[in-house]
């Protein structure tokens, strides 16, 4: 079944990434089960769940997670509608981390490889996901017209992003000096994709290189320019084309963060 179920996932065109977490996910219920997927009933699943939540400690994102893969296995393909009266854990809603722009100064200023700090310049200067700048090609860059392409992002959506002048200088010097040529941009190996790993380490490192307080990960510096557009007086369904998001709901969380925004904001108490 499971081996059914990698199948479907293929044929519906999602991710490896999450074909091993859909796989992974349903073969741990069934080792705690100890049921075959056609005897598995609506309690079966309430009784993991509780498990997850309350013996395992896991978040509410990871319980979703599970409950996903669940879904598509015993909705979705066994049509059992085992799901009906199974409500997700709510997820604690948390204020992204944004760094101002003199911690971003000063991120950049801790880092000495170029290599490093050109990664840094164009996860903040572009708001890409880190998974999509480690698979962005040389080819989907258009220098002329200062925008790139990316080339199925989250949800298998196409979308234009914007390029920085001083990221196009910095670019074009460090793309001339490499010593072996590569489709992709930012490259590990042979040749290959940088991991998303070694990205989100070569961040963290600056971060304490800089000595910033703040938790600083490569999802930080996305949010830190989607903040810093919306200061700059940037419409907020233009930051929603550029950062991909389906629901103008997503990026309306980057308002609440924005500390120039409520500073513009005056108390009523100022004026009694």
């Amino acid at each position: 079944m499971l081996q059914q179920l990698a199948t479907e996932l293929k044929i519906r065109g999602f991710t490896p990434a999450t074909i091993t977490a859909y796989t992974t996910h349903n073969r741990r219920f069934l080792d705690f089960i100890q049921k075959q997927p056609e005897q598995i009933t609506e309690q079966d699943i309430k009784l993991y769940l509780a498990h997850l939540m309350a013996d395992k400690k896991q978040k509410a994102t990871s319980v979703n997670l599970t409950l996903s893969a669940l879904r598509f296995l015993y909705d979705t393909m066994l049509k059992k509608k085992l799901f009906l009266d199974i409500k997700p854990p709510k997820i604690e809603k948390k204020l992204p981390t944004v760094l101002t722009k003199d911690e971003m100064k000063k991120l950049l200023a801790a880092v000495t490889n170029p290599k490093h700090k050109l990664l840094i310049e164009f996860l903040y200067s572009s708001g890409l996901r880190v998974s999509e700048c480690m698979h962005l090609k040389v080819n989907d860059l258009d220098f002329a017209e200062k925008m790139g392409r990316v080339i199925s992002g989250k949800g298998k959506k196409d979308r234009h992003i914007i390029l920085s002048q001083n990221l196009i200088e910095h670019l074009q010097l460090y793309l001339d000096k490499r010593k072996y040529p590569s489709d992709y941009v930012f490259t590990g190996h042979q040749g290959k994709p940088m991991s998303v790993r070694m990205a989100q380490r070569i961040v963290n490192e600056a971060a304490q290189e800089a000595q910033l307080k703040k938790r600083v990960f490569c999802h930080a510096l996305r949010s830190s320019f989607a903040t810093h557009l919306l200061e700059a007086g940037t419409d907020i369904r233009i930051i929603q084309v550029i950062l991909g998001h389906s629901s103008i709901s997503t990026t309306e969380h980057y308002v609440g963060v924005s500390t120039e925004q409520l500073k513009k904001v005056k108390s009523p108490f100022d004026t009694l």
